[in-house]
């Protein structure tokens, strides 16, 4: 069972861990409560210490005025030789100087624990108003990121990738569209009209170097002839 409640208590601390990851004031406000409260404890201790300080301190004070007056008593009955009357003061003056002996020992004491607990508290107060100071600078500087995070995403959630997508769909369109041309002009080249106007072609160009030789030969046969005519 021991073991069950380890487990059961670390899954919970594990939880409030995320938790606290995702809402770090909520971890600030507990921290800075905690020590609000351990303030709080403290301030009330020093209370009692104090209050015993001053206890002692007023407990000092009327024994040092009975001591004063036990000593101006005991000064009269040994000037009248009143000594059984001396016998018993100086007995008193004796317990009351033990007394006090022992009361400025304990108020010495609690005076250092008064110092002490003051120190405390006010180190204590010191580190609540860090703690706060701390809570603001972190928080903000949270908000801060959280809010250039929030920029980086809208930015990279622009339409750039779509963008980039849509040329490329554009650039596929032009290359379909050229190809389609160049289907054209070669399903053109390759069908029979063209065959058979490219063979007449071929055909005109037979028949006009045909006339081209036939022209050229009868004009070597007029000037042969000429040529004969003259001698």
């Amino acid at each position: 069972m021991g073991r069950l409640f380890n487990l059961w208590r670390g899954f919970v601390s594990l939880w409030i861990s995320d938790i606290e990851k995702e809402h770090p004031e909520i971890a600030y406000e507990n921290a800075i409560n905690s020590m609000v409260e351990k303030y709080s404890k403290l301030k009330y201790a020093t209370g009692a210490i104090i209050r015993r300080r001053e206890d002692l301190d007023a407990r000092v004070a009327q024994a040092t005025k009975d001591l004063a007056q036990t000593e101006a008593e005991l000064n009269v009955a040994v000037d009248t030789k009143q000594d059984d009357l001396a016998v018993v003061l100086i007995q008193k003056k004796n317990a009351l100087t033990q007394t006090l002996s022992d009361l400025r020992g304990d108020l010495d004491t609690a005076q250092k624990d008064a110092t002490a607990a003051k120190n405390s508290i006010l180190s204590v107060q010191g580190e609540i108003k860090k703690l706060k100071e701390e809570r603001d600078v972190m928080l903000a500087r949270m908000q801060s990121a959280q809010a250039r995070l929030r920029i980086q995403d809208q930015l990279e959630g622009l339409s750039v990738d779509n963008e980039v997508k849509a040329l490329d769909t554009v650039r596929e369109h032009i290359k379909n569209t050229i190809a389609q041309a160049n289907l054209g002009d070669e399903l053109s080249s390759s069908s029979l009209d063209s065959r058979l106007a490219a063979l007449k072609t071929q055909a005109g160009d037979v028949e006009a170097k045909q006339q081209l030789a036939e022209l050229r030969a009868k004009r070597a046969a007029q000037q042969a002839a000429a040529g004969q005519k003259t001698l």
